[in-house]
């Protein structure tokens, strides 16, 4: 994979440098907000370059992907069946973090037809909170960011499924920080929801929830457009280059 930090990228902060050297105080200021916007453009593209070991998930060797102080490993068993660790990201809000997202599938799918398509094999979305954020505002956003991005037939099917969800995240009122959810579609099963590692709700049996669910970062209006591209392991170039 590519690192994404090209020379341009090095020359920018060599101007920051010289202004902090000539510019004092004003050049710190310089300094801290490039970075913030190198963070922005190219943060989980560089986690994803540097920290994602494909050759250690191909021999079976667990190693794990830190995010944010978040660590996720790169081989997880869901279904009593091995799964890769796709991709990782972060999902922003303007500038603050809210949560890590990291995608599990039995092969590297680098498209969301593939991901969807993908019934016959477990599959696994695991979320943990960077940022407190009351339940009944996620799910509210999950349901709107599902209704957005799914084919009218699929989240009429998924509704059942939607309500459920929905349901479990305003009991628990809030999500703190480092708090976590997995999402994992059973074949033979169905979606099973677990909240810090305890399962809460009874399978969800129809597959269109778990397409559904999952446009919410992989549909043509994602979540978070730079954490959609990381979830299918692939590294962004700065905006606006070639």
């Amino acid at each position: 994979m590519d690192s994404p930090v090209t020379m341009g990228h090095t020359r920018r902060l060599f101007r920051l440098a010289r202004g902090l050297l000539c510019l004092g105080r004003r050049g710190i200021q310089d300094i801290q907000k490039g970075l913030q916007t190198m963070w922005r453009r190219w943060g989980s593209s560089l986690v994803l370059g540097s920290c994602l070991a494909w050759g250690a998930v191909a021999t079976g060797h667990a190693e794990t992907v830190d995010l944010a102080g978040i660590k996720y490993e790169t081989v997880e068993q869901v279904g009593g069946q091995k799964l890769q660790l796709n991709g990782a990201g972060i999902r922003y809000k303007a500038i603050f973090k809210v949560y890590a997202a990291a995608l599990y599938l039995p092969s590297k799918m680098g498209t969301p037809d593939a991901v969807y398509g993908a019934t016959a094999a477990p599959r696994r979305i695991h979320i943990t909170m960077l940022r407190d954020i009351d339940g009944n505002e996620l799910g509210k956003l999950f349901t709107q960011g599902m209704e957005k991005n799914s084919p009218r037939d699929v989240f009429a099917k998924s509704i059942n499924g939607t309500i459920k969800m929905a349901d479990l995240f305003s009991k628990r009122k809030k999500l703190a920080t480092g708090e976590s959810f997995t999402v994992d579609w059973i074949p033979g099963t169905g979606t099973v929801i677990s909240v810090n590692g305890k399962p809460e709700l009874d399978p969800i049996k129809e597959p269109e929830f778990y397409t559904a669910l999952m446009s919410i970062w992989l549909g043509p209006s994602p979540a978070d457009t730079q954490l959609k591209d990381a979830l299918l392991g692939k590294a962004r170039s700065a905006r606006g280059d070639s």
